[in-house]
């Protein structure tokens, strides 16, 4: 009988069990990671009311969201290493109250550049928090059952807080003002920077290593130059030449960045963590679950409100029932795979997603799709959620404590390149089908993102194949 399958002796159900001081640690941190999720969808909504506000132009306004992408895609590994490091709970800390203080920058913006430094700090610190606190949990609780169910509830929270942003942010728009969208977020940074010394434990490293600047800097130009390119091609086209370019300029730097950790002392990324099957496809796994997943809202954003008539408000409050599926997908996912394991969760999930989103292609113009909309999201809302927790129990697991920072911020990199990237790639599918009208680029987007889960499956679980020794 397999150590899974063995029955759970009562010294080892103890074990499992959480301590007081870890319940409440770990309320503080799922806390700080939901808030960080809020902020991702806030503003989606809001945009208009913003760009109106502060007199943005339309051409520009897309500025406010890729500002944020930008910062916090492109700085997430090299804070994660930095965490590791100066210290997670020091670069925790202070994150959360640069968050807090953009955040009221934000609130308090009078002009377009106000607002835009703001984004950039918001994103700056969410590079920072968000491996921070993923390395702190990770160390806090060991690798199995406790650290399972963790991040079960982590992924849970952090999916039902992209969806809490969507509808908060509407309702905060229509019943205050768009300011409330980032004015929310301070006391709830100001009561994680007060609770966390008392709370977070003390994770110095025994003794501080150096930085590797060259590797720093050459993957974090590649990151933003990267994601520059995804975003340019969402607004203008993957033809546009200055998308075509930084995503060339991004490739030539993280090539380069690949012979600088080859030539390091101390590499930024030890080249030795990056070849271990664990990283490699646990982070694909997480990267094309964020691609898919996101762009499946934007897909089903453009059917609500293009072909139902539905209006924001009203789009996000639908996308509630998703956020549900993820909640549960979360609850059961750290169950999942500490009964099955993680590579028979990721098929478990992936199976289920695709074939929730492949029946979306049944989408037609009567009213009554809402149903098949709210059914399948909610369905395949279960099967990301699913993936996305073996995956980051895949991508940290077997790794020293020393290293979790390095690990959650490789992990955090992969979420916020994959959600930059879906919305562009889907983009561009309905936009080549636009000619047989609106409606049928939508279903031919979703069905390339039904083909992309299920190939990312595929190729997951025959990458974590365990290999026989020689």
């Amino acid at each position: 009988m397999s150590a899974l399958a063995a029955p759970v002796s009562a010294a080892q159900a103890e074990s499992d069990r959480m301590s007081p001081r870890q319940r409440v640690l770990l309320t503080l941190l799922l806390g700080a990671q939901f808030m960080i999720a809020v902020d991702f969808s806030i503003l989606n909504v809001a945009l208009p009311e913003v760009g109106a506000g502060l007199g943005f132009s339309l051409a520009n306004l897309q500025w406010i969201a890729t500002a944020f992408a930008l910062a916090a895609a492109g700085f997430t590994l090299l804070f994660g290493r930095v965490a590791d490091l100066v210290g997670r709970k020091r670069l925790f800390v202070a994150g959360m109250a640069v968050l807090g203080g953009a955040s009221l920058l934000g609130g308090l913006a009078v002009s377009p550049a106000m607002l835009l430094a703001a984004r950039v700090l918001q994103g700056l610190a969410t590079a920072a928090v968000t491996p921070a606190g993923l390395a702190l949990l990770t160390s806090a609780f060991a690798e199995g059952r406790p650290r399972e169910k963790a991040l079960g509830l982590n992924g849970a929270l952090m999916s039902a807080g992209f969806t809490a942003g969507a509808i908060l942010g509407g309702a905060l728009t229509s019943l205050l003002s768009w300011r409330w969208a980032f004015l929310i977020n301070v006391p709830v940074a100001a009561a994680v920077v007060a609770l966390a010394p008392s709370v977070v434990p003390d994770a110095r490293p025994a003794e501080r290593g150096r930085l590797d600047v060259p590797g720093a800097v050459a993957v974090t130009g590649g990151l933003l130059a990267l994601v520059f390119g995804l975003t340019q091609a969402g607004e203008h086209g993957w033809g546009a030449p200055v998308a075509l370019g930084s995503m060339a300029v991004g490739a030539a730097l993280l090539a380069a960045f690949w012979f600088v950790e080859k030539r390091a002392a101390t590499p930024l990324v030890p080249l030795s963590v990056l070849k271990r099957p664990s990283v490699v496809w646990g982070n694909f796994t997480g990267l094309l679950a964020f691609v898919t997943e996101t762009s499946l809202v934007f897909l089903l954003t453009l059917y609500l409100q293009k072909v139902l008539g539905y209006s924001a408000l009203s789009t996000g409050l639908a996308f509630g029932v998703l956020g549900l599926g993820t909640v549960v997908g979360g609850t059961l996912g750290g169950r999942a795979v500490g009964r099955f394991g993680a590579r028979r969760a990721i098929a478990l999930g992936g199976v289920t997603q695709a074939a929730a989103t492949l029946a979306l292609v049944a989408l037609g113009t009567s009213a009554a799709g809402i149903w098949l909309v709210l059914t399948a999201t909610f369905v395949g809302g279960v099967g990301n959620m699913l993936v996305i927790v073996a995956f980051m129990v895949t991508a940290t697991s077997g790794l020293p404590a020393a290293e979790q920072g390095l690990a959650t911020g490789i992990a955090t990199m992969a979420q916020q390149v994959g959600i930059t990237m879906g919305t562009p790639i889907m983009s561009a599918v309905v936009a080549g089908a636009s000619g047989a009208g609106v409606l049928a680029g939508i279903r031919l987007a979703i069905g390339v993102n039904a083909a992309l889960v299920l190939a990312a499956t595929v190729l997951a679980v025959g990458g974590l194949r365990p290999r026989a020794r020689s």
